[in-house]
């Protein structure tokens, strides 16, 4: 077996190391080696580098990703797009009450609840400590508020079981924005909007939605550099 082969080899096997110890089984009717099977390993791959290892939804990476795409989308199509910041209300309580391992299930328990009420086309994604992003493509306003407090009510009403005999129950605080239509922004000035009303829900008591209205939605100095910065207008100016 030759240097490059023997280097392949250990790539492979290291790859499916991989894939055993966080679960992932290659579930095809394909002979090992062969091109299917092969091509089996590339895509359990790439979906275990898009995942958070704990909740099993989208990471942040992934996250930044389909918000891209999503910018992208609104700005040719001019459809109504939402996004969603929600945090787990006094999570360090859990962990320092309960241990670690009991905040790992209550956040396998919240992405799950999240999951459960969104649509297939919308991404829910672990955004960061005890905190959920959640993309909602072709969302009018009416139908994000309603989504929302599905969440927030479907959470607060669901107990997590930390501990044989012992059921925590948590609250989370959701903040909204719809991306201007028709504008292409950025990533970073939208969550930013969503998260100044995530601040609001958790100053106004918690376990709530704060929602930013789409009509009201104002275009900032930066997406208007965004939208004509390379305009070929700009000569004639």
């Amino acid at each position: 077996m030759s240097t490059a082969d023997l280097t392949a080899e250990l790539q492979l096997q290291t790859a499916l190391l991989l894939l055993k110890q966080s679960g992932r089984e290659l579930n095809i009717d394909a002979q090992p080696g062969s091109t299917p099977w092969l091509q089996a390993v590339v895509d359990a791959l790439c979906d275990l580098s898009s995942r958070d290892a704990l909740t099993g939804q989208a990471n942040r990476r992934q996250f930044e990703l389909t918000i891209t795409r999503e910018i992208d989308r609104v700005a040719r199509a001019g459809e109504p797009a939402l996004v969603l910041m929600a945090d787990i209300d006094h999570f360090k309580r859990v962990n320092d009450t309960y241990g670690h391992p009991a905040g790992d299930q209550v956040l396998r328990a919240v992405a799950a609840a999240l999951q459960d009420c969104v649509r297939p086309m919308d991404t829910v994604a672990r955004y960061g400590g005890e905190e959920f992003a959640i993309i909602l493509p072709n969302c009018p306003t009416t139908f994000g508020l309603a989504v929302a407090e599905r969440i927030r009510d479907k959470v607060e009403r669901r107990p997590v079981k930390v501990a044989p005999g012992v059921d925590v129950r948590v609250t989370i605080s959701i903040g909204g924005a719809f991306a201007p239509q028709w504008v292409r922004s950025s990533a970073a000035l939208w969550v930013e909007r969503a998260d100044r009303q995530l601040y609001l829900a958790k100053s106004e008591g918690r376990n709530r939605v704060c929602l930013e209205h789409a009509p009201v939605v104002q275009v900032s100095a930066e997406e208007k550099g965004l939208l004509f910065g390379t305009s070929q207008f700009q000569d004639l100016e």
